[in-house]
């Protein structure tokens, strides 16, 4: 048997495929203007020197508010500095970890190439 008859290999199967393909992107689209909304309502807290410095970001990394306590207006301008650096990396690395998280449910099941 040749391949005769066979269209361009793009049967019914494989519109199929594609229907679904789309429908799922949809659904993606979908739960990424929610992630969205949801980053952006979330508070994610950093902090440094025993939680003498806490930096709260947005989940979509947004500044909100810097805490900090007395203690460590004590500590003097340089270990100061470095305490609210410290606190904002934590803060950075947590919102990054919990975006990532949640864009591999989001996109979990989706076949996508090069991803």
């Amino acid at each position: 048997m040749t391949g005769k008859g066979q269209g361009f290999g793009f049967g019914l199967g494989k519109m199929k495929e594609l229907a679904e393909a789309f429908k799922k992107a949809q659904q993606v689209q979908e739960g990424a203007k929610q992630l969205q909304e949801e980053l952006e309502q979330m508070e994610i807290q950093g902090e440094s020197g025993g939680g003498m410095v806490k930096v709260i970001l947005s989940g979509n990394q947004e500044p909100k508010r810097v805490e900090i306590s007395p203690d460590a207006m004590n500590e003097g301008a340089e270990v100061l500095s470095d305490l609210v650096t410290a606190a904002m990396t934590d803060a950075y690395n947590k919102s990054t970890a919990t975006m990532r998280d949640r864009m591999e449910d989001l996109t979990s099941g989706l076949e996508l190439p090069g991803f």
